[in-house]
């Protein structure tokens, strides 16, 4: 039987990242939450707050990702909510560059792991060391003690290294030889996989996908964008002149702020129906988890915050259900012939399900400058390509 002995990891192993600024002075309301006090009190005390260092945040990071406005804004989502992201999508289009820069960025550990068939599990969590020295065993941390961990291409990882990670991701501990390590908060998993190549590879279980937040996808940018990629990396990689705005003190009160972001009765409601719409819809086999209404809950809230607001609206929850449902549906061997999409029966639940009835619409919502475009088609947010998913 496991002893769930707790132990803190040995941080002194691992070289301290530069110090930052709270905040960078890019607006006059995240100046003052920056200039406040000494240092030692709460920076993120108003919705103002929230939003200027998540907009700070976000334009650092666009120094880099250039035309992806919406999906940087959703990996913000995830990371505040504590959750974790699923990239799938062509080689080169910066999944990798991404989850750099939001590191930089809250000046956190990165570490990277290139998954392929020979990674053991001790290669990702670590392992018991023999110090000649002292004639003892102590735990060499492993790439997952970091605050952002990319898993680059992590279907091609074996299930016995993928199911090493259920309880990094789910509980943010890792055990070994009877003792539980914690990990650093915040803590997200960022991994990658093609939708090419899939020769070798190990489709991740639904036990896993279920626990990633969202599901993404980058896609190609336009040829204006890319002219403006090409600009930034004329003479070298713009990652390398990135620099930290905030701190990890202020993202894990950020993280902390979004929690008290009300929800109403109705709105609740309204997100247990979408979930319980995809349970009962002819076209799936399995539907959203009710790890899924709690993930639901949890980006809403942090995009309410995102946005200078302290209550979620239905248009939160509309611009989050194809990213955080869509990967946890299987269609039916039916659906797959009919050529429908996860992506479409998301649309038609969200059409069928009827908006609260006391929560006032409003003017806009969504995530950053793309919420105009999309208000009006049912949450055209980014998720994973034509997702089609069935069983066998």
């Amino acid at each position: 039987m496991m002893t769930d002995t707790t132990e803190p990891v040995r941080r002194s192993r691992r070289a301290a990242s530069p110090a930052s600024p709270p905040l960078a002075s890019a607006s006059p309301a995240a100046a003052a939450a920056a200039q406040d006090g000494s240092g030692a009190g709460s920076r993120i005390r108003s919705r103002d707050d929230f939003q200027a260092a998540f907009e700070l945040i976000v334009d650092n990071i666009e120094k880099v990702i250039k035309g992806k406005d919406e999906v940087v804004r959703l990996m913000m989502v995830a990371l505040l909510a504590d959750g974790h992201a699923l990239l799938e999508d062509m080689p080169g289009t910066g999944k990798t560059m991404l989850a750099r820069a939001i590191c930089q960025s809250i000046n956190a550990q990165f570490n990277r792991v290139q998954c392929t068939p020979d990674l053991l599990p001790s290669d990702v969590t670590g392992s018991p060391v023999f110090d000649q020295k002292t004639g003892d065993f102590y735990f060499r941390e492993g790439p997952v003690f970091a605050n952002v961990l990319l898993l680059d291409e992590i279907n091609r990882a074996t299930p016995k290294t993928q199911s090493s990670l259920l309880e990094a991701m789910q509980e943010r501990r890792v055990s070994v030889d009877n003792k539980t390590y914690d990990l650093p908060k915040p803590f997200l998993v960022l991994a990658t996989q093609n939708p090419i190549e899939l020769a070798g590879t190990f489709p991740l279980p639904e036990a896993q996908l279920d626990r990633f937040l969202l599901k993404l996808s980058i896609g190609y940018p336009d040829a204006a964008d890319e002219k403006l990629v090409l600009a930034a990396n004329a003479k070298r990689e713009a990652i390398m002149d990135l620099t930290p705005v905030v701190d990890l003190q202020t993202v894990v009160e950020m993280m902390e702020w979004a929690t008290d972001v009300a929800v109403s009765d109705a709105m609740q409601t309204y997100m247990v129906a979408l979930c319980q719409a995809t349970r009962s819809d002819p076209a799936l086999t399995m539907g959203a988890s009710t790890r899924a209404s709690l993930s639901l809950l949890r980006a809403a809230r942090v995009l309410a915050a995102s946005q200078g607001r302290e209550d979620v609206i239905p248009d939160d929850v509309r611009m989050l259900a194809k990213p955080v449902l869509a990967h946890r549906l299987i269609l039916t061997p039916d659906a797959f012939l009919r050529e429908e999409t996860v992506d479409d029966v998301v649309n038609r639940i969200m059409t069928r399900v009827k908006l609260p009835a006391d929560v006032p619409p409003p003017a806009t919502a969504g995530v950053g400058a793309a919420a105009a475009r999309s208000a009006g088609s049912a949450g055209e947010a980014p998720t994973g390509g034509r997702t089609r998913r069935r069983r066998g």
